[in-house]
């Protein structure tokens, strides 16, 4: 597990390979990435958009920027968690992803969450 705290907003990431989904012959990979979010502010946010930046394994980096999570835009309250899954195609059988939350406060001010990096791997790749 990878994990960042800004704001008093904590992100966990949790990647896991996919074999079922994958085809290392076509080189096709798949990982899962499950995310938490938990609220550990005295205020309600709500998470508006996400930044991911993900780079494969032979240094080739994407940026995908959109509204919410997996059709979401949260609201947290003090002490609340919000989890998603999540996946990733990559070309290559390592890479890496990180990122950051713009998430809105009660005033109505923006501030970015910072999602922390992880490492995504295949795992015979390391025998």
């Amino acid at each position: 597990m990878f994990t960042s705290t800004t704001h008093s907003i904590c992100v966990k990431v949790t990647p896991r390979y996919q074999p079922e989904q994958s085809d290392p012959k076509r080189s096709h990979y798949i990982f899962s990435y499950e995310v938490e979010i938990e609220n550990n502010s005295d205020v309600t946010v709500q998470l508006l958009r996400r930044h991911w930046i993900i780079m494969d394994g032979n240094g080739l980096s994407q940026e995908v920027k959109g509204d919410g999570v997996v059709g979401e835009k949260p609201h947290l309250r003090p002490g609340q968690t919000f989890s998603y899954t999540s996946y990733c195609p990559l070309n290559t059988p390592t890479g890496s992803m990180r990122g950051s939350y713009l998430m809105l406060g009660p005033s109505g001010e923006e501030f970015s969450v910072e999602i922390p990096f992880f490492i995504l791997a295949e795992p015979s790749h390391y025998h």
